[in-house]
């Protein structure tokens, strides 16, 4: 791996297909090599029974103390109900300025809401929630350019708003131009 390689790491069952596009839009916006890895975890010890969710908070956590060699950033990818104490769900986290970051497929998939399925969209979504927790990762803020795919998501339909890139504000930012 060269320095700036970025691993996704899957905790659980992704199609090959859905992760290399994955790792392929990564690549693209961070100018950098993406590798994925699997990788198990008893996920019982991140339930919350009451909230009937996992928490968020440990979860990255564990992200964070997994020594992976020679990568720059780490993402988690997961498809469970994510929370943390002061929200009531969230998409994804990450420590900001740090290397680690996890996001959710659950409440990105159109059945969450009643409405057909539709893998395209459920790749778009992660798409942009893996870079935007990836963004923080380097630093960026919550952006205020619509577009922008560090603007902030409270709802599925915010995702949907914004673009899979970063805008050329948060470029210059993260030294990307």
């Amino acid at each position: 791996m060269n320095p700036q390689t970025i691993t996704l790491i899957s905790f659980g069952n992704f199609e090959k297909c859905f992760l290399e596009k994955l790792a392929e839009a990564v690549k693209h916006e961070f100018n950098c090599s993406a590798d994925i890895q699997e990788t198990r975890v008893d996920l019982s010890e991140f339930y919350d029974p009451g909230r009937r969710q996992y928490n968020g908070d440990k979860l990255l956590r564990e992200v964070i103390f997994l020594n992976i060699p020679g990568s720059f950033k780490t993402i988690g990818l997961f498809n469970v109900d994510l929370f943390i104490p002061i929200l009531t769900y969230i998409f994804g986290q990450a420590q900001l300025g740090g290397r680690a970051a996890i996001a959710s497929l659950f409440r990105l998939n159109n059945e969450q809401y009643g409405m057909k399925s539709d893998d395209s969209f459920l790749l778009d979504r992660l798409k942009k929630e893996v870079i935007h927790e990836i963004g923080h990762t380097y630093g960026l803020i919550h952006c205020h350019v619509p577009t922008c795919v560090m603007r902030s998501s409270t709802y599925v339909e915010d995702i949907d708003q914004k673009d899979a890139q970063l805008c050329i504000k948060c470029r210059k930012l993260i030294g990307l131009i």
